[in-house]
């Protein structure tokens, strides 16, 4: 016999919640295979107990998200669904997410920039709790911007004097003599992503005003040789484009009073194929040392488009079969 539970969903959070031509539930009903009818305000969901209730579940949370003001995306059902799914009962819930609490600061337009995943609250946390912290895992995850939103709301605080972002500017096989202009022409386009993140949550003017005075420093990784970084907060950008040799020169540079916040994704190096990632080698060497934390993301992280997170799980299957007939083909030789 069909479970029933009915749930009211006021008038002015129907379409939100639906999403356009109701692909939300859609969604929802393909997830948990349960039929979902609506009546005036009154929500009707038919299946299986324990599935009827997990729908239940995540339309509320939806209504909730709703209730803050929030634009229900396609990636927030998604991630919703996963987590009703997680063995951990004490798990905590889309909606639970978005509490005020956890507001790290607004952007220029007065949007709030907060973590959207469990994952990217570990990070926002390890962040609070620890002098170095590394975060690494799938493009989309809000590594750098999460960093960023961080360091500029320290700033702000005055908590250290200065920001400094920085990444290798190495990228996609593309050397910086064939570029135009002069050097720091060169280097701006792999800068590039800091420098927007920057504007979104600064502000163009104030950000030019902070940098002429030096205390926002964008620059390439080669500018950090021979300094040391007191008061900082230093963010290192696409870090598994570093070496070995540049990854402990940055992590030297750090001084009294500052924070590093270390960010990558081992899938996507840009180096020659013989040489390794400086990231790479640090997580094995500093995996235990106290006051440095270390995040992996995950797909489920993803908070761009949801066929960004579909695309990262299909290259993840595509390397992880590679990866196996390598050694299929290594054990048939031995």
């Amino acid at each position: 016999m069909a479970y029933i539970e009915t749930i009211t969903v006021p008038e002015k959070h129907i379409q939100n919640v639906f999403g356009q031509y109701d692909k939300n539930i859609k969604n929802i009903e393909k997830s948990y295979k349960v039929t979902i009818v609506l009546r005036n305000e009154s929500l009707r969901i038919v299946g299986t107990e324990e599935n009827v209730k997990r729908a239940a579940s995540v339309i509320e949370q939806m209504i909730k998200l709703s209730d803050h003001g929030n634009v229900i995306t396609e990636q927030e059902i998604n991630y919703a669904v996963s987590l009703t799914k997680s063995k951990d009962k004490d798990v905590e819930t889309i909606s639970e997410l978005d509490k005020d609490i956890n507001i790290i600061c607004h952007t220029i337009n007065g949007k709030p920039v907060k973590a959207k995943t469990l994952g990217q609250k570990k990070y926002v946390e390890a962040i609070d709790n620890n002098m170095i912290v590394f975060g690494t895992g799938p493009a989309g995850t809000g590594k750098t911007y999460l960093a960023m939103a961080k360091a500029i709301t320290a700033f702000k605080n005055n908590e250290v004097n200065r920001i400094i972002l920085t990444r290798p500017a190495i990228e996609a096989g593309e050397k910086l003599g064939f570029l135009p202009g002069d050097l720091q022409s060169k280097v701006d386009p792999y800068l590039r992503p800091l420098y927007d993140a920057l504007y979104e949550i600064m502000g163009a003017e104030s950000f030019m005003k902070n940098m002429e005075k030096g205390l926002i420093e964008v620059a390439p990784l080669a500018y950090m040789r021979g300094r040391t970084l007191d008061n900082s907060y230093i963010v290192l950008d696409e870090a598994q484009n570093t070496t070995p040799a540049q990854m402990k020169m940055f992590l030297t540079r750090i001084g009294f009073g500052s924070k590093a916040i270390i960010t990558g994704d081992l899938s996507q190096k840009d180096l020659s194929p013989n040489e390794k990632s400086g990231l790479e080698v640090a997580l094995k060497v500093l995996n235990k040392i106290e006051d440095i934390a270390v995040i992996n993301f995950t797909s489920e992280d993803v908070v761009r488009h949801p066929l960004v997170q579909k695309i990262v799980n299909a290259y993840e299957a595509y390397e992880s079969r590679i990866k196996n007939n390598k050694h299929n083909e290594s054990d048939k030789k031995r």
